[in-house]
């Protein structure tokens, strides 16, 4: 049996509503959430245990992610996403869309899922290896909220087969090989980016330690982290520093602390020129894309200057925080119509033919 466009978005909503307590890491709210005290309580181990196969997935940062998805998954939001589509209650000619997941930050991969079940496909997902418990987790909330969610996906344990679309996540050497693989049939590829900040030194410090969660949410493992921060000529770093120091525990967990450690031998060895607070290392650099621990930073003399500059890298990013472009503090908080890499995934969808 078919599951409709309303029982989607209705199943989506209340999957919002259990990540919300989820995120609280608040007790079993009762049957009326849609789970049992044992389902519930599974998904709280699971949230605990997360680091143990994968270091950076610690429970604040799953559960910093369950409060992004408790937000976006408003029926609000379902609406204001999903209404400005012609979905029709029901695809007469569903499609099997393979789904490789990118690892990098919790649950990373789970809009494109709901992509395709929004649009009432099949999902074929691979997941990442760094990454492959949590989203089967919140699909059986789904399941279990409504069983006829079990028919519309599967999971791919190793070769994909039998796709007729394909959406991929990977880096830029995966991206060359998805490209050629999937060359046949219709594709969303994606490839590796980075964010930059653009600060006018009119900031005051709420804003930039706003910024610091743009830098430091996830370990800056994500792509919409920003990697990277442009400030006018003369401008005094030490603002920056001062604002951002409540993020100075950061360097107490032990993954992050070895990348820091190593990015300050190897710089230090070759005899750059650092600044160094403690927790984060500050790298006057052209390029973009920073190791994680460190930020790079470059002095702009004229704005419109670096506008262009921006512009001939639009490839290269995914989001640019600034008072023109996105809020400071924002950028791991995106809605459902923030689509990656700016290519609208249900557009793509509804077009397969």
């Amino acid at each position: 049996m078919a599951v409709y466009l309303d029982q989607r978005i209705q199943a989506f909503s209340q999957l919002g509503i259990v990540l919300g307590f989820l995120a609280e890491n608040k007790d079993w709210p009762g049957f009326e959430c849609g789970l049992s005290e044992t389902e519930y309580a599974a998904l709280q181990e699971l949230i605990e245990i997360s680091h143990h196969s994968n270091g950076w997935f610690t429970a604040e940062n799953i559960r910093k992610s369950l409060s992004a998805w408790n937000k976006a998954l408003s029926l609000e939001n379902l609406h204001q996403w999903l209404d400005q589509y012609a979905i029709s209650q029901e695809n007469p000619r569903p499609k099997k869309v393979g789904i490789i997941c990118a690892g990098n930050i919790p649950m990373v991969g789970l809009h494109d899922v709901m992509t395709v079940l929004m649009t009432g496909n099949h999902a074929m997902i691979k997941l990442s290896s760094s990454d492959n418990k949590l989203i089967p987790a919140l699909l059986q909330v789904l399941v279990n909220l409504d069983p006829e969610f079990a028919n519309l996906f599967s999971f791919v344990p190793d070769r994909m087969k039998g796709q007729e679309a394909v959406i991929a996540t990977g880096s830029n050497n995966t991206a060359r090989y998805f490209n050629y693989y999937f060359r046949d049939i219709p594709h969303i590829i994606r490839k590796s980016r980075t964010s930059v900040a653009i600060l006018d030194g009119t900031e005051d410090a709420s804003q930039l330690k706003a910024l610091g969660n743009d830098i430091f949410d996830y370990f800056g493992l994500g792509c919409r982290n920003i990697s990277k921060m442009y400030v006018p000529e003369g401008y005094e770093l030490s603002r920056f520093f001062q604002a951002i120091f409540d993020f100075n525990p950061i360097v107490n967990h032990n993954k992050y602390a070895n990348n820091y450690d190593y990015n300050k031998a190897v710089w230090l060895l070759n005899q750059e020129n650092l600044l160094d607070n403690g927790f984060i290392l500050l790298k006057e650099e052209k390029a973009i894309a920073s190791p994680t621990a460190s930020l790079y930073y470059e002095f702009y003399k004229d704005k419109n200057s670096l506008r262009n500059e921006l512009k001939e890298l639009s490839d290269e990013l995914q989001c640019v925080v600034s008072a023109e472009d996105l809020p400071f503090g924002s950028t791991q908080c995106p809605m459902l119509w923030d689509y990656a890499d700016g290519v609208d995934t249900v557009r793509f969808l509804l077009d397969l033919k």
